[in-house]
């Protein structure tokens, strides 16, 4: 399956169980899947970082993607993450998930050593230039602390070197900018704007961003299908009592204990602890070396998924 360009509407980022021995567990990742087909998304974004990405083996990469292209069978566009600290580095995933079957990459910065705009470019340009799917711009400047500058991704839209960007900057008024630059420009026809916040798709999407890619959309895909359609609808005030219930839900990422853990421990914990006490993943393990949520950690997440309706 080709991927529509614009790609619109939910694009969960998903999530990889993983057994007690932090193997992937294919039959719930199968299952996974099926939940979030069933819950009607538009397509599927694998290794990025709700999937723990940086955390498996390029064994355990491969696998994720071959497992849920073979799944699906063609019903969903599928991209997978192709991320990594060198341009090299991600070469090689590009090779590895196409092979698997990936139809589009996304791929953040170069990190670990911070990058000039012009590295930046140059980047994607060496991605474009040898991927044989489109390439996607990963904006996370929280985990590669590097932010997309906006004139960088609008010139790099319009010279066809990215075929859209996935935003999880937080920054709205950033994203607006390249929102808008886009729409106003005829050579960016085409171009994909999604944004990675849980919190404010109703607002991406009343600006005019194409779609959402939400890491809380593995727990609750048709709730996140349900807001996206309202708001295509124009229905505004169901759209916000919508988003406003999967922000109450969300609230969950923070069961974890500061003085223990980091902040992603909590939140895919979070995660992978819904997924498990709604029987969609047999495990809720989540990768080495981050910190499993307590039994009475695990015990809030499931007053958050009752106060949503889901358990």
């Amino acid at each position: 399956m080709t991927v529509p360009a614009p790609l619109t509407g939910v694009i969960p980022p998903v999530c990889t169980p993983l057994t007690p021995d932090r193997e992937v567990d294919v039959p719930s990742l199968v299952r996974l899947v099926d939940h979030l087909v069933t819950g009607g998304v538009d397509a599927l974004f694998v290794l990025g970082t709700t999937s723990e990405a940086a955390y498996l083996t390029d064994a355990q990469r491969r696998q994720v993607v071959e497992t849920v292209v073979g799944h699906v069978g063609g019903q969903l566009p599928v991209l997978a993450g192709a991320i990594d600290m060198s341009t090299p580095r991600v070469l090689d995933h590009v090779r590895a998930v196409t092979a698997a079957g990936a139809e589009a990459v996304v791929a953040t910065a170069p990190f670990y050593s911070r990058t000039h705009p012009a590295e930046i470019a140059r980047h994607y340009r060496l991605l474009a230039d040898r991927s044989p799917v489109p390439v996607f711009a990963y904006d996370i400047p929280a985990t590669v602390h590097t932010k997309l500058p906006a004139d960088v991704v609008l010139r790099l839209a319009a010279d066809k070197v990215i075929a859209g960007l996935k935003d999880s900057s937080g920054d709205l008024a950033g994203f607006r900018t390249v929102v808008t630059g886009a729409r106003a420009d005829s050579a960016l026809t085409g171009f994909t704007t999604l944004t990675g916040s849980e919190l404010i798709i109703d607002s991406a999407l009343a600006l005019g961003a194409d779609g959402a890619v939400p890491g809380l959309a593995n727990v609750d895909p048709a709730g996140y299908v349900r807001l996206d359609r309202l708001c295509r609808a124009g229905d505004w005030d169901r759209a916000r009592a919508e988003q406003e219930r999967l922000c109450a839900l969300f609230d969950m990422i923070a069961v974890g204990d500061p003085a223990r853990m980091g902040t992603g421990s909590s939140a895919l914990g979070a995660f992978k602890a819904a997924l498990h006490l709604r029987g969609i993943i047999d495990c809720a393990a989540t990768a080495e070396p981050q910190v499993p949520l307590s039994e009475a950690e695990v015990e809030r997440v499931g007053k958050y998924l009752a106060a949503a309706g889901l358990l």
